[in-house]
């Protein structure tokens, strides 16, 4: 499955997630979030997705009320010793 990087900017700090509310919602959508990483100031967030596409991660988005201002499809990454390696879709432990 399609894995995505999706930014987010939001007009306030965010001060807590509905992670069951939005779990229900990206399950309905067939959308399933990875994890995500949260900006020191806490108004932004870059999320991994896996989905078929990126217009299911924006509906999911907009049922839920979120911002998704940025999806870009990703397939690789590019570590320090210049390898590509393909997207690890399990979360980091």
């Amino acid at each position: 499955m399609p894995v995505f990087m999706i930014e987010r900017q939001f007009a306030e700090e965010l001060e807590s997630v509905d992670a069951a509310g939005l779990k229900q919602i990206n399950d309905e959508a067939q959308v399933q979030w990875l994890y995500s990483f949260l900006s020191k100031d806490k108004r932004k967030t870059y999320c991994l997705y896996e989905a078929e596409s990126a217009d299911a991660i924006l509906a999911a988005a907009q049922r839920a009320g979120i911002p998704a201002d940025v999806i870009v499809e990703v397939s690789q990454t590019i570590r320090p010793d210049g390898t590509y390696t393909a997207v690890q879709t399990s979360p980091p432990h």
